[in-house]
């Protein structure tokens, strides 16, 4: 092996070479003014460059945590005794929101087992939103799902709703809730949070890296957004002062998680690749489609802002959308609300009810 191939090999050297295209991609999506640029732009790089084979790309998932912990801290800041008490109002529409969304998840994988001819099986795990891990785990103890076609679809899916809804909420149809962001006011006021952060961000990330660890140990699902979260509402409840984190931190927390989101779509092993994109976009769009409408409901009942009520509901990840919710100024910890819900339903209840119904689908074929 040459010392050129060898510095390509080099770990190091592939993970530098995929910060440089990172940050050209955030560049590139910044000087174009597309939405949550730091976040998109990186993924955008990644998923291209990765794809075109000429450099093996390399992003650590320590880094991707880094990134997870500074927007849950940034999301449990916003749980409040007074957004608790509300959260805690919206729950029987939480319940009903999730149920639905599940229930059309599985009829779009019904459609579309029938048309690709994958095992239905197969497609429904794939098709659960909002439970990459989950489901996966869920595909490897039961027989006859193919965990690769579960990954690609949970992970492609979720790839296609990280661009939708941000370039949706950042559209003509969401405009007024984006007047005022980004301007140099808010600009200026976060840079003047630089002289606020210490000493008090040190004991809300060091409390908020042990609960992930913790929960990391305890196989607490997405442990390095979800702990955070915890660690820094119970923090903040008890009346410590959180400080926001300046501009500058969130845009490179976006980096740090758009860079490791932009590698993880593989299709080595990936038998019909085509079909199952196809299908995965099929998905993305309809399901958006679905839970923008979903969101009008939640937006009358509720007295929500649209934004707030489309973020609620919208099937990707928390991360993702608390990054649009911070970006315009919504109700992050109704956002939030939502989204841990449907985690936590998805984690406890979603696998033993499809276990009980493989199983009698397959005691019903024998």
């Amino acid at each position: 092996m040459t010392n050129f191939q060898a510095l390509k090999e080099n770990k190091w050297i592939r993970w530098l070479m995929t910060l440089a295209f990172s940050l050209v991609g955030g560049s590139l999506f910044f000087i174009l003014h597309a939405p949550i640029p730091w976040l998109l732009g990186p993924m955008t790089a990644g998923l291209i460059v990765s794809r075109l084979n000429i450099f093996k790309l390399y992003w650590p998932s320590q880094l991707r945590n880094t990134g997870l912990i500074a927007v849950g801290y940034m999301l449990g800041l916003s749980i409040t005794r007074s957004t608790l008490l509300q959260i805690t109002q919206q729950l029987p529409s939480m319940l009903i929101v999730t149920l639905i969304i599940l229930l059309f998840s599985a009829l779009i994988a019904k459609v579309v087992s029938k048309w690709t001819g994958i095992d239905y099986k197969t497609v429904l795990t794939g098709s659960i939103p909002g439970g990459l891990s989950q489901m996966v785990t869920l595909g490897e103890e039961i027989k006859g799902i193919d965990l690769t076609v579960v990954t690609f679809i949970q992970v492609s899916r979720l790839l296609c709703i990280i661009f939708i809804v941000p370039f949706l909420i950042f559209s003509p149809i969401y405009s007024d809730g984006f007047s005022g962001a980004g301007s140099d006011q808010s600009v200026q006021a976060s840079a003047a949070q630089w002289s606020g952060l210490f000493p008090n961000i040190i004991i809300f990330f060091a409390l908020a890296l042990a609960v992930a660890l913790i929960g990391k140990r305890i196989k607490l699902p997405t442990p390095f957004l979800l702990g955070p979260i915890i660690a820094t509402a119970i923090l903040s409840n008890m009346g410590m002062h959180g400080p926001q984190l300046p501009k500058l931190m969130i845009n490179i927390s976006q980096v740090l998680i758009g860079g490791y989101f932009g590698l993880m779509l593989k299709t080595d092993q990936l038998q019909n690749k085509y079909k199952i994109i196809g299908f995965a976009l099929f998905n993305g769009i309809v399901l958006t489609s679905f839970c923008w409408g979903l969101s009008v409901l939640v937006e009358l009942t509720h007295h929500e802002t649209p934004i707030t009520s489309f973020l609620s509901v919208a099937p990707g990840g928390m991360d993702q959308m608390g990054l649009i919710a911070k970006e315009l100024h919504a109700n992050l910890s109704i956002i939030t609300g939502y989204q841990i819900f449907r985690i936590f339903f998805i984690l406890f209840i979603v696998p033993p009810v499809l276990k009980w119904l493989f199983r009698r689908s397959m005691a019903r074929e024998a």
